[in-house]
């Protein structure tokens, strides 16, 4: 069995539209989804913010790389284009952390690091995990809620359910 954190944002187009596609690309796999976020965008471009979501999928017969390319499959029908690094973008979907048959999976491969090795310092990803796991951890890190209070979240507000 495997299980993935998936974390997916938006910040061209419509975005509530752009992320619902998103989450319906993954079909029956999807078990949780968290609200909708509104963020500031991350890194050095000046952008819109984003809207963030993290749902939670499982599916036996898909493996960690399975979720990297749904996730990759899933942006490139939003359009995705890798223009510039931490850019404006229509999706992007984040493989954040895996189990598999409930043991944490870690990964070195430059092409899929796991745990997502930034998770830990992006309210982005805390906060709608949170949400749907509240007694989550990120493997090697800790606890979600910690983690979530080690970081700065004041500028993050919630703008939809999750079922848009």
């Amino acid at each position: 069995m495997s299980r993935a954190v998936l974390s997916l944002g938006s910040n061209l187009g419509d975005r509530s539209a752009t992320l619902a596609a998103a989450v319906g690309s993954f079909g029956d796999a999807v078990v949780a989804r968290s609200p909708v976020y509104a963020t500031p965008p991350w890194g050095p471009v000046d952008q819109q913010e984003f809207f963030n979501q993290v749902i939670i999928v499982d599916d036996a017969a898909v493996d960690a790389a399975g979720w990297l390319r749904a996730c990759q499959a899933a942006e490139a029908a939003a359009g995705r284009e890798r223009l510039v690094r931490w850019g404006p973008r229509t999706l992007d979907a984040d493989v954040v952390a895996v189990t598999d048959h409930g043991v944490p999976v870690i990964s070195d491969d430059p092409d899929l690091i796991l745990p997502h090795p930034r998770a830990a310092l992006r309210a982005f990803v805390l906060l709608p995990w949170l949400a749907v796991e509240p007694a989550a951890e990120l493997p090697g890190s800790g606890s979600i809620a910690d983690l979530l209070a080690a970081v700065d979240s004041a500028r993050i507000r919630e703008v939809g359910d999750g079922s848009i």
